[in-house]
């Protein structure tokens, strides 16, 4: 009996050495290690547990176990606690990242360098990395809107449109292309496409200067070949979701081939005015562009194409909008009418 006591006795030890478990916990499930959360209080006194993404624009975001990602406006804050540290990029473009972050009565606290901030100071929570000034960010937008009608009258309808932008602290890059293609009973009545690349160079916030060049053709505008190429100077009015505007300003290159009426070519003024809003809220986005060219060698030639639209969100990144498209070229050839209106709902998809 002592000698089966003796072995069993070596037997446990070996598999405790073996294991590199305390002897203590031989009978018994080693207790995992406790899980930490970050900590949001609301001004209503409840409590939300997750892991903060985010601070941006008036809005936190975090990620948690019993809703996915959740966001709050931040005048519905009362305090923030992470219990990672987090990055913060401040209002003057210094950056933070020394520990864990803590927001209370209306002061923000970094607690490894004990420094009390007001929010106001604050810009972003976890900024992306271009925010750093690594490389670019890269966003954009495809969409289609076809039609297909058969019976009394057999249309086929194609838009098409892409938007592309890469943005870095030091420049960003445009790139915009769309075009139609229709039919109806066998006779094309509409085939036209415009493509834009633009760069732009940021000056000292918000002011910044950039080249075009620019590209049409419209068949059915008499026009074989549009070209346009020069610099601009640009400024961003306004910058926030509720209203965004802004204006560009400059000067350029017009070369115009037309497919009947005699080739020209000329200097321009010409301008720029991109504006956007969420004032109807749910993530939609009111929007206006417009594009003008005036002729200086011939004053009252002016091209002026405007975009209104509204668009609103749907699964997946995707989105749908509505448009009116209005163009209007006061040196129109004989025949042609001087303004084209467009109406259309079309189906994208953002990233």
């Amino acid at each position: 009996m002592q000698v089966r006591k003796a072995i069993g006795a070596v037997l446990a030890t070996a598999v405790l050495t073996v294991l590199n478990l305390p002897s203590g916990l031989a009978e018994e499930e080693a207790p995992s290690e406790p899980l930490t959360a970050d900590e949001i209080v609301l001004k209503n006194g409840s409590r939300v547990l997750g892991v903060v993404t985010s601070v941006r624009d008036g809005v936190v975001t975090l990620n948690t176990d019993f809703a996915g990602t959740v966001t709050i406006d931040q005048d519905q804050v009362a305090s923030i606690t992470t219990a990672e540290p987090v990055t913060l990029l401040m209002a003057d473009n210094a950056v933070i990242s020394e520990g864990p972050l803590q927001i209370e009565e209306g002061t923000l606290h970094t607690t490894a360098a004990y420094d009390a901030y007001s929010l106001e100071e604050l810009a972003v929570v976890n900024p992306e990395p271009w925010e750093l000034g690594k490389g670019y960010r890269w966003t954009g937008l495809v969409n289609f809107a076809l039609v297909m009608e058969r019976g009394n009258t057999d249309t086929d309808e194609l838009d098409y449109k892409l938007e592309s932008q890469w943005l870095s602290l030091r420049d960003r890059y445009t790139f915009f292309w769309r075009g139609e293609n229709d039919e109806a009973n066998g006779e094309k009545n509409a085939d036209n496409w415009r493509t834009q690349l633009k760069w732009d160079y940021f000056l000292k916030d918000p002011n910044y200067w950039g080249l075009q060049a620019l590209a049409e053709q419209d068949e059915f505008q008499d026009l074989d070949l549009r070209f346009v190429v020069g610099p601009y100077y640009g400024r961003q009015l306004y910058a926030a979701p509720e209203f965004s505007f802004a204006a560009e300003v400059g000067v350029a290159y017009v070369e115009e081939d037309f497919i009947v009426a005699e080739d020209q070519e000329y200097g321009a003024l010409n301008w720029d005015f991109d504006a956007s809003s969420n004032y109807l809220g749910g993530d939609s986005n009111l929007y206006f562009k417009q594009i003008g060219i005036w002729n200086l060698e011939d004053t009252s030639d002016v091209i002026v194409n405007s975009t209104f639209g509204l668009a609103f969100p749907l699964l997946w990144n995707f989105e749908a909008a509505a448009e009116v498209l209005l163009e209007y070229d006061s040196g129109a050839v004989e025949n042609v009418d001087e303004l084209d209106e467009t109406y259309r709902l079309r189906l994208g998809y953002a990233w």
